[in-house]
């Protein structure tokens, strides 16, 4: 597993309850900004292995991503039973909803 996989599965598994993040931002935080598709690999591949909240992932308008019905609707389901109130066409206020982690700094005092 390369070290940017290890990175997003840990920014993935530590996004609260009701709250979410979008792929590019995890991509950011893991390493690589311009990595969103990526992001979206792991969680495809990797979401039942490693448990991963895939539900509190969404696109950068702040949509649910999933084309097909089932995985579209658990995931609006998944998130309003976390409290997220999820708009018209699966939208998510991301001002009210979007988490953003402090990160910390070695050089910091």
């Amino acid at each position: 597993m390369t070290p940017f996989t290890e990175r997003v599965i840990s920014i993935i598994k530590n996004i609260p309850s009701g709250r979410v993040m979008t792929y590019g931002q995890i991509a950011g935080l893991a390493g690589s900004p311009r990595a969103a598709r990526q992001v979206v690999r792991v969680l495809h591949s990797m979401s039942r292995k490693y448990r991963l909240p895939w539900h509190r992932v969404v696109n950068a308008q702040g949509k649910i991503a999933l084309q097909d019905d089932a995985g579209y609707n658990e995931q609006w389901l998944s998130l309003e039973a976390e409290g997220v109130a999820v708009g018209l066409n699966g939208v998510i206020d991301l001002e009210k909803y979007q988490w953003r982690p402090v990160l910390e700094h070695s050089d910091s005092p």
